[in-house]
């Protein structure tokens, strides 16, 4: 694979890079946001690896630059920041992953391969429509038509619609959602999903057509509407 690291701490960066490169990757390090954008818009990646305080530009605003430009790239965040706060900033920013600091590296490695193997299938796959009522969901332009119009949903808001029209008729419990659509293992304290679920509803719920039903206790039901 060819890896991206962007790092400006030597001692975490000369880590990964003596890791990756013994298991046969190839790693280009970027000690800045700057120098790394210009990187990604001058070369393909398999993995970006990003870390989230840096000089100047900031990963999670590097990371909203990246999407912006619609690059897909698969982008794996690093962070001594271990807030839930953090991690829902960064992955709502476009990260697809977030591992805390200081981490194993064999569960480094084996983010990195699923993140890739993802990417891969996805691709392969390629797009397909889901309708439900009146609502449609074009997966190749990630577009959102709901009663012929299009609705504008943040990238964490369409993984979890997605979610749910896939696994419609099936109860999905509130820690399932929260591995597929955040791609961590939270606190089950949280309550991101039913914040989420909430921003969900207010966009696409309108005109009395009701698509998200709560399961006291356990999670979320999506029902075709009546």
């Amino acid at each position: 694979m060819n890896i991206l690291l962007v790092e400006d701490d030597s001692r975490i960066s000369d880590f990964v890079i003596k890791g990756l490169e013994e298991a046969g990757h190839s790693v280009a390090l970027a000690p800045t946001a700057e120098q790394a954008r210009d990187w990604i818009s001058d070369h393909e990646w398999d993995v970006i690896l990003m870390d989230i305080m840096l000089p100047g530009i900031d990963g999670v605003q590097l990371t909203k630059l990246i999407r912006y430009r619609h690059n897909a790239t698969p982008i794996l965040v690093l962070s001594a920041l271990d807030g839930p706060d953090d991690k829902v900033m960064a992955l709502d920013s476009g990260a697809d992953d977030y591992l805390v600091k200081p981490f194993h590296f064999k569960e480094l490695l084996s983010r990195i391969n699923a993140l890739v193997r993802r990417a891969k299938l996805s691709r392969q796959g390629g797009g397909q429509s889901h309708h439900s009522g009146p609502l449609i969901v074009n997966t190749d332009e990630h577009l959102v038509v709901l009663h012929g119009e299009e609705i504008e949903l943040s990238p964490k808001e369409y993984k979890l619609l997605l979610y749910l029209l896939e696994h419609q008729g099936r109860v999905v419990p509130r820690t399932q959602l929260l591995n597929a659509v955040w791609g961590i293992n939270f606190d089950n304290s949280t309550n991101v999903v039913d914040v989420y679920i909430s921003y969900l509803r207010s966009k696409i719920e309108k005109k009395g057509t009701k698509f998200i039903h709560t399961v006291k206790g356990t999670g979320y039901l999506w029902k075709e509407p009546q």
